[in-house]
């Protein structure tokens, strides 16, 4: 199947009609939406005209839609080769919503995420999936898998995550499901990077205007939380104006601050001109703060999360949770949330990007007895414990969540990962799939309508 552009207008259904057709196969481009050209975003425009968040899709996405009414009514058979980010994070939401609801297909198997390689010199391999869907069910479907190889057969439905389960799919929550603290966003400067400093431009206007120290505070987006860079930023909320006055270097930044926000095109941002002293957005936390970075490496088998001092500007790079205790910061480091981000959060490149809205507010939590609960805080703080002489002597959490991970703290987070499973069932999993299809159950169970408000409230002892 072509992908016609909008003046072609050819209906395919004159050139070879359905009932003639058994199968749709592709490889269609690998083409995100932000490297989509002109003509290619005008074909998005035309194949989804009414579907009002197109512009997030992949092009491949323009395919499965224009199969899905070819093939109504009938038993043909499709399947494509996709790039991944179609069957994980936000456009898992858009797209399948729209197949199922519209177009009722079915999936029929599915061949889980597996690099694509390009024979091409310099290019790099592309993450994909294979999707094999139709309009009538079928009564096997398969799950593939690539590394180990192995083939699941079932009677059931195959979710568009490609794991056994209904067609449901996940969207943005503004609250989490589970009466657990709410996640949110760190502070926004756009400053122009005025209000930020190295180390050696803090050193500097300390040196001029030693006055000025009260004004100062660490900063930390998720690249310095990750990789332990030092940067500090000037944070004005509350500060005398007094103060401020006698502090030409910082009055200088204020107004380099002010010129940068006029200068924009965005109006929003050119309002934030008339208050040059604060950042755009506030919202630091004012308790010590479980931190989450944005963006992760895939390469991780854990996204490295800490506690952070009140003190700590936190920046929109980093998500953070007010009041967390060792038991939250143990649900959100172990295998079991690891495999939902795996499954659900979007990706920048292959890299996890961590959603509160899309992961955090959607992740199933157990309800776990004192017993339980007490061996999970247990095991985080031994967590915690084991990364402490590394950190205290250079070690940055990038170096410690790597390959050359220290094996005390593997083993530290293996305890872990077996006393969060418990809290879950008392039968081991035996694979991510697994742990994903008994997620995605409990999910339905608590977001159902009809279903018991499941998930006590949160608590336990705070982090030393």
């Amino acid at each position: 199947m072509y992908l016609l552009s909008p003046d072609q207008g050819t209906d395919w259904k004159t050139v070879l009609p359905p009932n003639e057709c058994s199968y749709i196969l592709g490889n269609p481009p690998f083409v995100g939406q932000t490297y989509q050209s002109e003509e290619q975003k005008k074909d998005q425009a035309f194949v989804l005209a009414d579907l009002s968040a197109k512009g997030v899709l992949d092009f491949v996405c323009n395919w499965y839609v224009l199969a899905a009414q070819y093939i109504q009514g009938s038993g043909i058979r499709c399947a494509f080769v996709s790039t991944n980010s179609i069957t994980q994070g936000e456009q898992v939401g858009i797209l399948w919503s729209y197949l199922f609801s519209r177009y009722q297909v079915k999936i029929h198997f599915g061949f889980r995420t597996f690099p694509w390689s390009n024979e091409a010199a310099g290019k790099a391999a592309v993450h994909v999936v294979i999707v094999g869907f139709g309009y009538q069910s079928v009564a096997k479907k398969r799950i593939f898998e690539s590394a180990p190889y192995s083939c699941q057969e079932t009677p059931m439905s195959i979710s568009p995550y490609l794991v056994i389960g209904s067609e449901t799919v996940i969207g943005n929550r503004t609250t989490p499901l589970n009466d657990v603290p709410k996640m949110s966003w760190g502070n926004k400067p756009t400053d122009g990077g005025h209000f930020i400093m190295s180390p050696d431009e803090r050193r500097e206007l300390l040196d001029r205007e030693p006055q000025a120290a009260p004004l100062v505070r660490r900063y930390m987006g998720g690249g310095d939380f990750i990789n332990d860079i030092v940067r500090y930023c000037l944070w004005l909320v509350d500060a005398d104006p007094a103060l401020i006055r006698k502090c030409p270097t910082v009055l200088s930044r204020i107004e380099k601050v002010r010129e940068f926000r006029l200068q924009s095109e965005a109006k929003s941002t050119q309002a934030y001109a008339s208050k040059p002293t604060l950042f755009r957005q506030i919202a630091q936390p004012n308790s010590a703060y479980l931190a989450i970075p944005e963006v992760s490496s895939e390469n991780r088998d854990y996204i490295p999360m800490a506690f952070l001092d009140k003190d700590v500007i936190c920046s929109n790079t980093l998500q953070f949770v007010p009041a967390a205790t060792a038991y939250h910061f143990g649900i959100l480091t172990s295998c079991m949330h690891m495999a939902w981000v795996r499954t659900v959060c979007g990706r920048l490149k292959s890299d996890y990007r961590y959603s509160n809205s899309l992961v955090y507010n959607n992740y199933p939590w157990p309800e776990p007895s004192d017993n339980q609960r007490e061996a999970i805080e247990t095991a985080a703080q031994n967590v915690l414990d084991a990364r402490k002489p590394h950190l205290a002597g250079g070690a940055s959490l990038a170096d410690l969540y790597s390959s050359a991970m220290p094996p005390a703290l593997i083993t530290a987070h293996q305890a872990l990962d077996r006393a969060v499973e418990k809290a879950y069932r008392p039968k081991p999993f035996i694979n991510d799939r697994e742990r994903v299809e008994f997620l995605f159950a409990l999910y339905e169970k608590i977001s159902s309508p009809l279903a018991p408000t499941a998930g006590a409230k949160a608590r336990g002892r705070k982090m030393a």
